[in-house]
């Protein structure tokens, strides 16, 4: 079963079912940079939703109301600020590496696809906690780590009670 199955067999079917590929790659031009397969695919299904009452996840079309670009234009702004950049273990940005901001809970995790280092380094998933200003780097995909997540397992943003009857998604408005 391929990981978006999965997902969609504990989160529920996806609706939004984007097709059209110019809101990534006029992100990922912007950017320098391209977005991992599994984050796409996942995203291109989903659309900007809500998981679990908690994890914020964007979609890049720019006549959404919560888009990814505009999210991570802001996120790479405040991330890049002295005090705020001492939080992580590297840079953000879209050099090898470097961390992307791509998702945020209302917990206060902050969600990063750490780039490669090279062209057969995998991509990685890092969770800043604002709350203890630590993070944690975790050896997985964005779909590994989503599917963790929608497991219950410990990814570093786990609160069941947001989602005690199970896995669950809303659209953003």
């Amino acid at each position: 079963m391929s990981t978006l199955a999965e997902i969609a067999a504990l989160l529920g079917e996806p609706r939004f079912n984007w097709s059209d590929p110019a809101p990534w790659d006029a992100l990922e031009q912007e950017l320098g940079m391209v977005f991992p397969e599994d984050f796409r695919t996942v995203v291109d299904a989903y659309g900007s939703v809500t998981i679990n009452g908690q994890l914020y996840v964007s979609h890049p079309a720019p006549h959404l109301p919560h888009n990814l670009g505009d999210e991570i234009r802001g996120d790479l702004a405040l991330w890049r600020e002295e005090d705020m950049a001492e939080l992580l273990p590297a840079p953000v940005g879209a050099g090898p590496g470097e961390l992307m901001p791509v998702a945020a809970a209302m917990t206060g995790e902050s969600v990063f696809l750490r780039l490669p280092d090279g062209a057969s380094s995998p991509w990685r998933v890092l969770v800043q906690e604002s709350d203890s200003f630590s993070w944690v780097l975790h050896e997985m995909t964005f779909g590994e780590w989503l599917l963790a997540y929608l497991r219950g397992e410990d990814v570093t943003v786990c609160a069941r009670n947001l989602a005690p009857d199970g896995p669950s998604f809303r659209t953003r408005t």
